[in-house]
């Protein structure tokens, strides 16, 4: 692991190679942009072997090393999920451009107002062992014209490098782009995430994608640096089954939100309506250990937002409490998990209405998963990290779309 001297100067480094190639993105065409990515999604495929052995070499040693079944789901990569990258990419190439420059109103003295959107610069992100980030997150860059610098967990290193190498450097010079533009830091451990935090004249903004008591850490102190960070710390999916909820319907909801289990918008805390409390519980428990998974159910020894997803022993575990109605059910969520996303089963659409009205987290689902909250489900654009700031500006799932600057220009008519 490298110590903090290194660590800074690593980050100090890649930053600064980054600065000096953002002009080249800032400046580029929409064509050459978009050429960028479909040269990543054809790299993927070309480089397959490369960065599929590199994942195995990272594999092997996540099991040698103990890591939990969660983390080394995230880790792995295979065909199928090159592929899937490999769309994604596609899929934002041909996604149109923000507009560079609106017009928002005449001016008196024969002047005219525009609002123009301009890159940051350069942008950090630190996210945890999970390799298709490395170019999700890197694809957002490149599609807002932003540099970047990217720090992952130790354990996806040799991927992230391979994919850093083989796909996305040669991507971007292949596109006429300055290959420098996107940086990975190369020195494992936790001292290379604190000091991609501490650079406010390098690295302005950092994405903190990830969640628990070290995303916390970050964010606090990037916020004693003068860093922006976009992060949220905690996750956990609520859904409330209300009394007019179909069974089959609340069956499908809970089944298709626990598909994975090691992200943030998994279900975490089930809230059942007391009118169906003692009807529904018996084989709601039974269809969850039919899936392997175990209920905690009152009395608990947990807070009720307690994050399953982040707890290594438990993590195949749901929280079940009783809720007294909507606006109940949408105060607990509101005031005992972290806001991430909640949903309702109902028919009631009086009751529903109810809920998601008094609902305040980034988001609410009426019949749906709370594994929907992702950028690519909502928008079929890949998210760099979902933001639970309660201030103005991003909220949700974040894209390339939310990597711009406003700037406002008064010139003559």
């Amino acid at each position: 692991m490298a110590d903090e001297t290194q660590a800074t100067e690593a980050v100090q480094s890649a930053a600064r190679s980054a600065r000096a190639a953002a002009p080249s993105l800032a400046g580029a065409s929409d064509g050459a942009i978009d050429a960028a990515l479909g040269a990543m999604a054809g790299a993927l495929q070309d480089a397959a072997p490369a960065v599929l052995a590199a994942n195995a070499d990272d594999m092997r040693a996540a099991e040698d090393n103990g890591l939990p079944a969660g983390v080394r789901d995230r880790l792995r990569l295979d065909e199928g999920r090159l592929k899937a990258m490999a769309a994604q990419l596609e899929i934002l190439a041909g996604v149109a451009p923000e507009p560079a420059s609106r017009k928002v109103r005449d001016l008196p003295g024969g002047l005219v107002l525009f609002e123009r959107r301009r890159p940051v610069g350069v942008i950090g992100a630190n996210f945890e062992a999970r390799p298709n980030v490395v170019v999700d997150i890197a694809s957002q860059l490149v599609k807002s014209r932003n540099a970047g610098v990217l720090r992952t967990g130790s354990a996806a290193l040799r991927s992230a490098i391979a994919l850093a190498d083989e796909v996305i450097a040669p991507s971007l010079a292949a596109a006429g782009l300055d290959p420098a533009a996107v940086q990975l830091v190369r020195v494992p451990g936790q001292a290379a995430a604190y000091a991609l935090v501490r650079e406010p004249k390098l690295v302005p903004l950092v994405i903190l994608r990830g969640s628990g008591d070290s995303t916390r850490a970050l964010a606090a102190e990037g916020a004693a640096h003068g860093v922006r960070t976009l992060a949220h710390a905690d996750g956990g999916g609520v859904l409330y089954l209300h009394s007019s909820s179909e069974r089959a319907v609340a069956s499908t909801l809970i089944a298709s939100s626990l598909d994975r289990l090691g992200v943030c918008n998994r279900l975490n805390l089930l809230l059942i309506d007391e009118q169906l409390w003692d009807a529904w519980l018996p084989g709601i428990t039974e269809q969850l250990a039919g899936l392997g998974i175990k209920a905690s159910l009152p009395p608990h020894d947990h807070p009720l937002g307690h994050e399953w997803a982040l707890d290594s022993e438990r993590e195949a575990t749901v929280t079940i409490a009783p809720a007294a109605g909507p606006a109940v059910a949408a105060a607990i969520a509101n005031e005992e998990t972290s806001g991430l996303a909640a949903g309702i089963a109902a028919t009631d659409q009086a009751a529903a209405q109810e809920f998601l009205a008094a609902y305040t987290g980034t988001g609410a689902f009426w019949n749906a998963t709370t594994r929907l909250l992702d950028g690519f489900k909502l928008f079929e654009v890949p998210e760099t990290g979902i933001n639970l700031d309660a201030v103005p500006g991003p909220r949700g799932p974040v894209t390339f779309r939310d990597l711009t600057l406003r700037q406002f220009v008064v010139m003559p008519c």
